[in-house]
């Protein structure tokens, strides 16, 4: 399987977008097994939504260089780069790879390419962020691999009651 890596077109955002749901699909389903169903639909009361606004706005954002895996002229995944000000650091923003191509070595080359587009920057350090849920492990495999250094993180939500909802927003 050949892949080429390029530059994002205007005409790929329809379908980064379409392959980023699918490919970020598990991770929303483990997501709600760990915090439960109230929880999660408070936190992401419309996750797809969400994703595919988080997506096209970064595909479109300014400062941000975006790359496609292309596989028979058609992407088949993608990843974003930043740099960020103090301390100077690059981060791989977001990547995914459409789940019919998962498993193949795409999501390795994505994250190498722009390890190597960042370090030609002169960055000192990259970054790269992903949850430390199942949904999230296939990507922890591929970090890992690529020689990132993992800094365990905890986030913890909890469920008000809808009286303490109702208060807080109408004092907004």
């Amino acid at each position: 399987m050949t892949i080429n890596v390029r530059p994002l077109s205007a005409d790929d955002v329809g379908t980064v977008v379409e392959f980023s749901l699918r490919a970020w699909q598990p991770v929303f389903e483990s997501f709600t097994k760990i915090l439960g169903v109230e929880i999660f639909e408070r936190v992401y009361p419309d996750w797809a939504a969400g994703q595919a606004h988080a997506v096209e706005t970064v595909c479109r954002a300014e400062g941000t260089r975006v790359w496609v895996a292309d596989y028979d002229a058609r992407p088949v995944g993608f990843v974003a780069t930043v740099i960020h000000e103090g301390p100077v650091r690059g981060e791989i923003d977001m990547v995914a790879v459409d789940p019919d191509y998962q498993g193949r070595g795409v999501g390795g080359l994505l994250v190498s390419f722009a390890v190597e587009r960042l370090a030609e920057t002169g960055v000192p350090v990259v970054e790269i962020g992903t949850g430390g849920d199942p949904g999230h492990a296939p990507a922890r495999r591929v970090y890992e691999k690529a020689g990132f250094t993992q800094l365990p993180l905890v986030r913890y939500y909890k469920a008000l009651p809808d009286e303490t909802r109702s208060v807080e927003s109408a004092s907004k």
